[in-house]
């Protein structure tokens, strides 16, 4: 949703819930972990009750096992944590888990794989960066692919992958071992929504771009 009019971020919800989107993933940042400013716990109660989709959160904020009841209160169905911003993640995973939220871990690009293994069996989602956290519009950083290939070996659960994503990175990360596709700027940006997310599941032609005047494509 990083890429959505948050002038209107319940219609851009609803209007991406009825163009066949599973999940919703909202970008949580702190202007410290990452460079760059979001939303908070509000926003997600605001929307909780404008859709039926899982709201997946994904915090990319120092210390966020301060504030991770705050968003599972606000009605986050998913929390995911960047493994390089907690020091014991066994209890962090721990902490979303007993408040009843779904629970998953995140790297940067050039982060190991080997730091999620100590936890592979605790979580249900793996989230693989393929740009530098903080914004949107980034292009897909292609050595990532690896890493996916080589978590899929060990990992039966959800593979995630948040940056640069198109209908031909998808292809290429759902080869690696990918099942969830995070796509802002693809789908916001296209003319056709639906036609967008199609087309990432491998099902139709790539969608014809909107214009935009905005000035916030570092942003989307």
């Amino acid at each position: 949703m990083l890429a959505a009019n948050f002038g209107r971020l319940a219609e851009e919800t609803r209007r991406i819930e009825a163009a066949g989107a599973d999940w919703i993933h909202l970008d949580v940042m702190d202007g410290h972990f990452v460079p760059n400013l979001t939303v908070g716990p509000q926003v997600v109660a605001d929307l909780r009750p404008v859709t039926k989709l899982p709201l997946d959160v994904h915090l990319m904020i120092e210390s966020p096992q301060n504030y991770i009841p705050l968003f599972i209160e606000a009605g986050a169905d998913r929390v995911t944590i960047h493994a390089e911003a907690v020091k014991d993640l066994a209890q962090v995973v721990r902490q979303i888990r007993d408040r009843g939220a779904k629970v998953g871990l995140t790297l940067r690009p050039q982060t190991g794989i080997e730091v999620l293994r100590p936890c592979l069996e605790e979580i249900d989602l793996a989230l693989l960066m393929t740009v530098n956290p903080g914004f949107g519009g980034q292009a897909f950083i292609p050595s990532v692919l690896p890493k996916i290939e080589a978590l899929r070996k060990q990992f039966n659960r959800y593979i995630q992958v948040d940056g640069g994503i198109n209908h031909e990175t998808a292809r290429r990360t759902q080869s690696a071992g990918a099942d969830v596709m995070v796509a802002g700027t693809y789908i916001f940006r296209a003319a056709d929504a639906k036609q967008a997310i199609a087309a990432l599941r491998g099902e139709g032609p790539p969608p014809e771009v909107r214009s935009t005047t905005s000035g916030r494509e570092y942003m989307a």
